[in-house]
């Protein structure tokens, strides 16, 4: 049996994959790859097929495969300390660094950051954190969180009751009874046709409140949303959307946490998706670029406001019951405080914006006067195609996920990998921040490709 073949088999017999069709692949009717090698923007699998990885794994290879200034860093982390805790008081010369990096480079209102593995254990440690701030302040009852339909926040017990996509809720009991869900600020789906983006921000920030109306502002906590949705859709706020939640926000004392593990280190064409959107966060979640992926971490950033409140706590509770094994490990951290260096040096922020402007630019002209393509849409580094059964009413594909999967996998056997997004018929692409112009021609030219041959 050769190494491929054996590889296969192995991962049939032993791999429980995530977002998978656990029986169609343990029969052998779903794609298995095996990655071996990644330089740039590129990947190639084990049988040697090289791709243009347009999503940058899960949005997250920020800086391109094949940094040797990460991969040294990790290295030479290893040789000197694999690990040691970050406890009481605790800390590591990578871990005290990369805090510092990251507040450089964080809005202004920011204080201290506190780092896990994974965006999904970033928000629980924000729910929790936030109900503990709380807790302090005398509000036993404030403890619910609001998140919007269609957004992405991880995918445990809380942080899968905050993401608002079916696929996360059904069969696990979730959502959870302390998370509400609210419009998405999804414009392309608006029910009104004729309504415009100013006036949709305008009734997403009005169903807010009526939400806070009917629970009761003395029982709700924070509100949670990404800068832009991501896995949801790929879906940019209509004109206005942050200008109108914050008021509302502001006055009932909710907190904002704003989830920038897609968004955070750059993809935007600026270094947070908060800044770029005029958003006044209260605490930020960040994962994906602040590594690149070259190891697991992720980081809750605290504002100011929150941290006092916190240190309040400590002195009436004492030390502060949370904590992960992992939190801060020297690694990861290592990987980061190099992996910033990087997207500076690179001067990769910038890159972003340039390429991804022109990125949109060409998606949009080569494929949007398309009879089943309804929207072409994104910004920074992020692009997304959505495909209708009727361009004039919106009408989308019953049942929703017919016309992706199909343009994802026609994209394939062109070298070049897109995500069919979640619950829609979307394509989208998420490239590494180090993408060429050329790279961007590539990938317009095999999604042009890939429509025509699925509807034709």
């Amino acid at each position: 049996m050769s190494n491929v073949s054996q590889l296969k088999n192995w991962d049939q017999e032993a791999f429980f994959h995530p977002s998978t069709h656990l029986s169609e692949f343990a029969r052998g009717n779903a794609p298995n790859h095996v990655i071996s090698t990644g330089e740039g923007v590129y990947i190639t699998d084990i049988e040697g097929k090289r791709f243009l990885d347009g999503f940058a794994g899960l949005y997250c290879v920020n800086v391109g495969y094949g940094r040797q200034k990460v991969i040294d860093a990790i290295a030479e982390q290893a040789q000197k300390l694999a690990y040691y805790h970050a406890y009481v008081g605790h800390g590591t010369e990578a871990s005290i660094t990369l805090s510092h990096m990251v507040l450089e480079r964080a809005p202004a209102n920011m204080s201290k950051i506190y780092f896990g593995l994974s965006g999904s254990d970033a928000n629980e440690t924000n729910v929790k954190i936030i109900w503990y701030y709380n807790n302090v302040l005398g509000r036993p009852k404030k403890k619910k969180i609001i998140s919007r339909w269609r957004g992405y926040h991880g995918s445990g017990l809380m942080t899968g009751s905050l993401t608002g996509l079916e696929l996360f809720h059904k069969q696990f009991d979730l959502p959870l009874s302390q998370v509400l869900h609210t419009e998405a600020p999804y414009y392309f789906r608006r029910k009104e046709g004729d309504m415009s983006e100013k006036d949709f921000s305008a009734f997403c920030a009005t169903e807010l409140e009526k939400l806070i109306e009917r629970e009761g502002a003395d029982t709700i906590a924070a509100f949670i949303g990404e800068p832009l949705l991501g896995t949801g859709g790929l879906v940019p706020p209509p004109e206005g959307y942050w200008q109108a939640i914050t008021p509302i926000l502001k006055k009932h004392d909710i907190l904002l946490i704003a989830d920038e593990v897609v968004t955070g280190f750059g993809r935007m064409g600026s270094m947070f998706g908060s800044d770029h959107y005029g958003m006044e966060p209260d605490i930020i979640t960040v994962a994906k670029g602040l590594t690149s992926a070259y190891a697991p971490l992720s980081g809750s950033i605290i504002s100011k406001d929150v941290w006092t409140v916190l240190e309040q706590g400590a002195d009436e509770y004492g030390a502060i019951g949370h904590g992960w094994t992992y939190s801060a490990h020297p690694i990861g951290a290592a990987a980061g405080v190099a992996n910033l260096q990087v997207i500076d040096e690179l001067n990769l922020v910038e890159n972003a914006r340039d390429v991804g402007a022109y990125l949109n630019r060409a998606m949009h002209d080569a494929v949007s006067d398309h009879a089943h393509v309804g929207d072409v849409r994104g910004d920074g580094m992020l692009c997304a195609v959505e495909f209708v059964e009727d361009k004039a009413s919106r009408k989308l594909y019953e049942p929703i996920g017919k016309v992706g999967p199909k343009v994802a996998g026609a994209l394939v056997k062109r070298g070049v990998i897109g995500r069919a997004m979640p619950h829609g018929d979307i394509i989208g692409f998420a490239p590494p921040l180090c993408l060429t112009r050329k790279e961007a021609d590539r990938i317009v030219a095999a999604t042009g490709e890939a429509i025509e041959e699925v509807f034709d």
